[in-house]
């Protein structure tokens, strides 16, 4: 283990390093801090895209369910490339045009300013939720592969995030996920090759796999599978491409790399999609006993099926390296969440209240306020992921799940269907949550899968059938309920008793209007990117490289050295068009 340990402490190093290079770009304002100044490149922008999207669940969680259900999983991760697709298609670019630093403040423009302080602390609270979760599989998966306390793990890990994000903002947050997209790739891509070698190729893999790759184990009703894929395919749209998501694309310096940064996510998303899947199909034949060694972790036992994998099948140092990468798909979402909380405290919070007595403050005190916001974040988030921890009832893709669907969807919904329907009440929005809200309920208690099967006259669904259909009934009782309930309330609006109609008529000519860059003064900001990344990528390089001196089989060290020399060509190429920024 004395490998392992060592790459995951060279990783924290490179994490803390980056965190401490990029804190002089966030230095300058509260917008350099918030979003980067508007600034950043398109493969930066749309490597963060990514990472926020991707976090440690889809080592466990996601993987566990790829290990005892086949394909299914599969639908999920094709929803997020589908929204990304509409990204590049239609919102990405008028996200960015929107002319804001924090997705509040977009909120504000469209909806009005109580609308604003509602969302505020709204998504402040959501956002400790969903991190918690992202950081409580990582806690699952670290105690399976140390032996180590989860609630110490959780705690280590979220105050190394808390060091980065409050240290250099968003220009570390992006800088880092940037890196941190790398090492994902080369830890799934190097297991997906292994796995596919191993298991016979793919065609051995597919028609082996238990109970059948497509369909899967325990599932009589395959409508029911069908049905999954067709609502998830609206239900990440509505949760990924709305105005509390904006702040993905905020960043970008001018609509045509918001546009650019989404289709990038998009290609990572689909490639992933069935990437990252190949171990745990391969090892749902290979090693069919593989959550048996972690009953400790109760019900979250299958979600260890990618260590089990790295362990037995790869070189010695992969796990240190598997572990570095949930590590960075942690963080990434983590980091990602705190500097958009300080963001949304600092804009819509406490400048609001400074207003309204008079008082003003400049941008530096403004500055060191929102790094306090950002650990004070950080500490909601680790409280919040060891509450989860103590969950171990739950598996962690029906934890994720039930966040998502229950409580993340009806929050979303007036956010992204209010940016097509122009004339709403000002209580539209927080009607339609609390709407949303009580679907959620009475799907979850009342009108249950057990009792919409019974309506069909079908009476004994497997447990995954149960729990599919209640995805699909919370997913559809949020498209047609409380959708419905949210366009219904245009018939109520009253145009004389609008305060808010000339900022909302001005941001929808600003949704159409694009932003342009400065080149004269991009290019300068454009190198420093380059220069600063390409240094980090060749120091992570060299640092996968000196694994070939890992003792292990030649193929091995061979692995190690082909992923090296791939970072390093990204690295070199990212410094030498730090010379020539138009590039």
């Amino acid at each position: 283990m004395f490998y392992e340990y060592l790459v995951i402490g060279l990783y924290f190093i490179l994490i803390l390093v980056i965190g401490v290079v990029f804190s002089r770009m966030a230095s300058n304002s509260t917008s350099d801090y918030f979003r980067g100044g508007g600034r950043m490149l398109w493969w930066m922008v749309g490597s963060t895209a990514f990472m926020a999207q991707f976090s440690a669940v889809t080592f466990t969680g996601a993987a566990g369910k790829a290990f005892a259900d086949g394909f299914a999983i599969s639908l999920v991760y094709i929803g997020n490339t589908f929204a990304f697709f509409c990204g590049w298609a239609y919102f990405a670019h008028r996200f960015r045009q929107m002319r804001v630093d924090t997705p509040t403040q977009g909120v504000k423009r469209r909806f009005g300013p109580k609308n604003e302080l509602f969302f505020s602390w709204a998504l402040i609270v959501f956002s400790f939720l969903n991190a918690g979760v992202w950081l409580n599989a990582l806690g699952v998966f670290t105690s399976a592969v140390f032996d180590a306390d989860i609630n110490l793990t959780i705690i280590v890990v979220g105050l190394t995030v808390v060091f980065v994000s409050v240290l250099s903002g968003a220009w570390g947050v992006v800088a880092s996920d940037f890196v941190q997209t790398l090492v994902v790739a080369v830890v799934s891509v190097a297991c997906a090759v292994v796995a596919l070698i191993k298991v016979g190729g793919p065609v051995n893999l597919v028609n082996n796999f238990p109970g059948g790759f497509v369909i899967g184990p325990n599932m009589n009703y395959p409508l029911i599978l069908f049905g999954t894929f067709i609502f998830f395919l609206p239900k990440q749209i509505i949760t990924i491409m709305n105005l509390h998501d904006s702040f993905r694309f905020l960043n970008a310096k001018d609509s045509i790399n918001a546009r650019k940064a989404s289709l990038l996510a998009m290609t990572l998303m689909g490639v992933g999609t069935i990437v990252w899947f190949i171990p745990p199909w391969a090892a749902a034949t290979l090693y069919p006993d593989a959550a048996e060694g972690y009953t400790q972790l109760g019900n979250k036992a299958g979600d260890a099926v990618y260590l089990v994998f790295a362990r037995n099948a790869m070189p010695i140092g992969t796990v240190g390296l598997l572990m570095a990468g949930l590590f960075a798909a942690s963080m990434s979402s983590m980091d990602s969440a705190l500097n958009k909380n300080a963001g949304i405290f600092i804009r819509s919070i406490y400048e609001p209240f400074l207003a309204k007595r008079n008082r003003k403050t400049d941008d530096k005190s403004l500055l060191s306020i929102s790094r306090l916001v950002s650990f004070v974040s950080g500490l909601g988030v680790i409280a919040a992921g060891l509450y989860f921890s103590s969950l171990k009832e739950l598996s962690l893709f029906e934890l994720m799940m039930s966040v998502s669907t229950m409580v993340q969807l009806p929050m979303m919904v007036p956010l992204l269907f209010g940016i097509f329907i122009k004339k709403t009440p000002q209580w539209a929005p927080w009607a339609t949550i609390a709407v949303g809200l009580f679907v959620s309920w009475f799907i979850a208690n009342i009108f249950t899968a057990e009792v919409c099967a019974s309506m069909f006259g079908v009476e004994s669904l497997t447990n995954r059938e149960i729990i599919d259909l209640n995805i699909i009934l919370t997913i559809a009782g949020h498209l047609f309920i409380t959708s419905a309930f949210f366009c219904a309330t245009s018939l109520f609006y009253n145009e004389a008793k609008d305060e808010n109609r000339e900022e909302t008529e001005l941001f929808f000519k600003d949704l159409e209007r694009p932003v342009v860059a400065d080149d004269d003064l991009q290019d300068k900001v454009d190198s420093q990117q380059r220069n600063k990344l390409g240094s980090m990528v060749m120091a992570m390089s060299v640092g996968i490289l000196l694994m070939a001196l890992i003792p292990n089989p030649l193929w091995g060290r061979m692995m190690f050295i082909v992923c090296a020399f791939i970072i390093s060509g990204i690295g070199f190429l990212l410094k030498r068009s730090a010379k020539n920024p138009s590039t």
